[in-house]
């Protein structure tokens, strides 16, 4: 976490809501994307996050829904199971008195198949020790989240396997950090 951002806190980069700090669940496993690779990934979707709408699968600290909202997004469906975790994202979208979010407990993978809208950019950061992302795209490209020119933003453990894509996705950006690799892919 940033100097200056209290444990338990995440911090708002840019945009309406700049340096706003929110409260974070303390669940096990619970880590939100750094302040760096967020900066990096709002840097690729400046010039479509404007008037995007987002789904944030496993929403955890919520902090790229936040993020996206705050720079422009029209709005953002986050999908939490854990209780904790989805009480504190509700209080987080209270204090900041928006409408444009709304969070929703409930299985990320049970929910993709009851889904009957569209997003234009989707964030994809499962917990890490549950390798999860192979049967969320799996999932997620047979909903109808997904659309010709959706993004996806697909982050995980560098360790993990790195795998062959559907022919309907490819990748636009990738970078690393620490443990991390994370992507940029677009529906074709």
């Amino acid at each position: 976490m940033k100097k200056g951002v209290a444990p338990g806190a995440v911090r708002i980069i840019a945009g309406e809501w700049r340096s706003r700090k929110l409260p974070v669940a303390d669940v096990p496993g619970l880590r939100p994307t750094t302040d760096r690779v967020r900066e990096t990934l709002f840097n690729w979707l400046q010039l479509s996050i404007v008037q995007a709408r987002c789904l944030d699968l496993f929403a955890g600290t919520g902090a790229l829904g936040f993020e996206a909202v705050s720079r422009g997004a029209t709005n953002v469906v986050m999908i939490e199971q854990n209780k904790k975790a989805y009480t504190i994202l509700q209080q987080s979208i209270e204090i900041l008195k928006t409408e444009k979010i709304k969070v929703i407990q409930a299985n990320a993978l049970n929910w993709l198949e009851k889904a009957d809208q569209s997003f234009d950019i989707i964030f994809l950061d499962p917990p890490f020790d549950q390798n999860l992302v192979p049967e969320t795209l799996e999932k997620l490209m047979r909903s109808t989240c997904v659309k010709s020119g959706s993004v996806i933003y697909i982050e995980e453990k560098i360790e993990t396997t790195e795998r062959s894509l559907p022919e309907t996705l490819e990748i636009i950006k990738q970078g690393k950090a620490g443990q991390l690799r994370y992507s940029l892919v677009k529906v074709r």
